[in-house]
């Protein structure tokens, strides 16, 4: 896997950097018995409000249903084929069960077609494989990690991402997240095993309006260039911000305030988020 760039042929090419796909499978097409529909909602919710704005248009998708609870215990299953998936930026990996069944999962980093997985309370600690965190050696690197036994993976999801396992104490492990947090979690919980795929997504450059628009974004305002009504910094002649410190269209603080505030998972934080 790789990023590709372009001579500037065209102004918005001059700094675009997109994805070379090398890593997926030639010729793949989706498994039609793992895709949903996916209705365009456009940031309303289910009264029809806009709760989200700057969304709307986009390319129409399909959901390719991942199995992030990886349940098929104890049966082997091998990789058939790595796709792109338009809804998350990790790359999936269409696995063949020895029963015949076939699911998607997060394609790990380093993972090829024919490579054979497998999920189980004590499997072997090879990547892509999906176990128990208290079966784990420490160091292990680790994604798709459950926050309560049974519940399916929900940390550590994204293209890059990975946790490390850092120490085992009575009934959790504590794990040092992508973020720099310290966090303990139940050791009952699964894990899969390595460094989720598409580490080069952070490199990405969109360069131009159009492909945010493919991708459902609309354009954005600043608030600085809006009139008084409409923003607290709207107003005044030149780029002013009218003296009002940092703030939202509807005057709460921004850039910088903590927003973050969860008392029910807060006493699972052994260490807090590293500085930048």
């Amino acid at each position: 896997m790789g990023t590709k760039s372009f001579k500037p042929y065209t102004p918005s090419r001059r700094y675009m950097v997109v994805s070379d796909f090398a890593e997926l499978t030639p010729g793949a097409k989706p498994e039609k018995s793992l895709l949903e529909p996916l209705p365009k909602r456009a940031g309303r919710n289910n009264q029809g409000k806009i709760t989200m704005r700057r969304r709307g248009g986009g390319t129409k998708v399909k959901y390719r249903r991942v199995d992030f609870r990886r349940d098929k215990h104890d049966i082997p299953a091998k990789i058939a084929q790595i796709e792109y998936d338009p809804n998350r930026t990790a790359r999936i990996a269409l696995l063949f069960y020895a029963d015949g069944e076939k699911r998607y999962i997060l394609a790990p980093q380093r993972v090829q077609v024919g490579d054979k997985v497998i999920s189980g309370e004590a499997v072997p600690v090879r990547i892509g494989n999906h176990l128990k965190m208290k079966n784990m050696p420490l160091g292990t690197l680790i994604h798709n990690i459950e926050v309560s036994p049974g519940i399916g993976g929900k940390l550590v999801r994204s293209a890059g991402g990975s946790a490390q396992l850092m120490a085992k104490e009575g009934r959790y492990v504590t794990l040092r997240m992508p973020s720099g947090e310290m966090r303990r979690v139940l050791a009952e919980c699964f894990a899969t095993v390595g460094e989720v795929g598409n580490q080069d997504h952070s490199n990405i450059v969109i360069g131009k309006a159009g492909r945010n628009r493919w991708l459902g974004k609309r354009p954005k305002v600043r608030g600085t260039v809006m009139n008084p009504v409409d923003h607290p910094h709207g107003g005044g002649e030149g780029k002013t911000n009218s003296g009002r410190p940092p703030c939202s269209k509807w005057g709460l603080q921004s850039k910088g305030k903590k927003t973050r505030k969860n008392p029910r998972t807060d006493q699972y934080i052994v260490r807090g988020r590293k500085k930048k």
